[in-house]
């Protein structure tokens, strides 16, 4: 089942999309959800969300067709979005012999862990900024994202998956120079700059992905493709991530967690690549879809 958060006239609603129709959970199913995205995923620990939906689809139902509506992104949390770096080896190599990358010599034996605050979200088809006047260095990052549905401390690696809601595509957005030279070489300004974390086009349900740790990712920046890779690559995977995030704190529901990127970013090209106004980029996940923003110039 595929989730979205809707935007059509003035009305922002969570829909759920049929074929090439999205139709609002309200009218759906008679719940009053309103836009948020959190509220659908709390009651899905309730309810049986996905019997209730396919169920309901089977009656005609109106909607609206999908193209004429505007998605956004299909949910933004309260709190930050957590995120995985160097979770592809090739990746970690990529990044080093000299381009800032930091002084490890091999991935730690831990994930390393950042967060992305709301404000950097955007959805589908937003723009995505330019960061002048601070830099030039503009990157792209594909990246697995999972969606919490069930709150958790300590969560053991078996019961991992018991914990997650869905999965959608991210496109972790860095600004370059300032990530790696700036604030004390510390990563979080470099990859907080406003709408630099498209998400979407929507949630799939956990249900319909049968293995998330076999899924084929790639980028597109103006139709070449520049990264192919798959989740089976992670060095940590799903379960480790989620386990030793919730060790000793709480995950909610509705937690947005990013997994990390493969080999192929700007950044590790020879010579360096990056991000211009005008550029479109595509990232797309086997079994999910494709995610696609446009970088733009303030005051475009």
């Amino acid at each position: 089942m595929k989730l979205v958060t809707f935007k059509d006239g003035l009305r922002i609603a969570v829909g759920v999309v049929d074929a090439e129709r999205v139709v609002s959970l309200r009218d759906l199913l008679g719940w009053d959800v309103g836009s948020d995205m959190r509220e659908v995923i709390e009651r899905f620990g309730d309810v049986d969300l996905v019997h209730d939906v396919e169920t309901a689809l089977e009656k005609p139902r109106g909607g609206l067709p999908l193209a004429k509506v505007q998605l956004l992104a299909p949910i933004c949390p309260p709190r930050n979005v957590f995120c995985v770096g160097w979770n592809y080896a090739e990746h970690f190599k990529e990044g080093k012999d000299g381009r800032g990358a930091d002084a490890l010599q091999q991935i730690p034996d831990h994930p390393a862990l950042f967060t992305k605050n709301p404000d950097a979200i955007v959805g589908p088809d937003a723009p995505v900024w330019y960061p002048a006047p601070y830099s030039e260095q503009l990157d792209w990052e594909v990246e697995l994202a999972l969606i919490i549905g069930r709150q958790g401390r300590d969560i053991s690696e078996a019961n991992a998956f018991d914990h997650i809601f869905g999965y959608t595509v991210a496109n972790d957005v860095s600004v370059r120079d300032i990530q790696r030279s700036w604030h004390g070489g510390q990563w979080f300004k470099g990859k907080n700059f406003d709408s630099h974390l498209p998400l979407g086009p929507w949630i799939v349900t956990a249900d319909e992905i049968r293995d998330p740790q076999g899924l084929r990712l790639t980028s597109r920046v103006n139709g070449e493709t520049k990264q192919d890779s798959n989740t089976r690559h992670m060095v940590f995977n799903i379960s480790r991530i989620v386990s030793e995030l919730s060790a000793g704190m709480t995950l909610h529901p509705g937690d947005v967690i990013i997994t990390g990127t493969p080999e192929g970013v700007g950044m590790g090209r020879t010579p360096p690549e990056w991000l211009k106004p005008g550029d479109v980029m595509e990232m797309e996940i086997e079994g999910i879809g494709v995610l696609r923003n446009t970088v733009r110039e303030r005051g475009e």
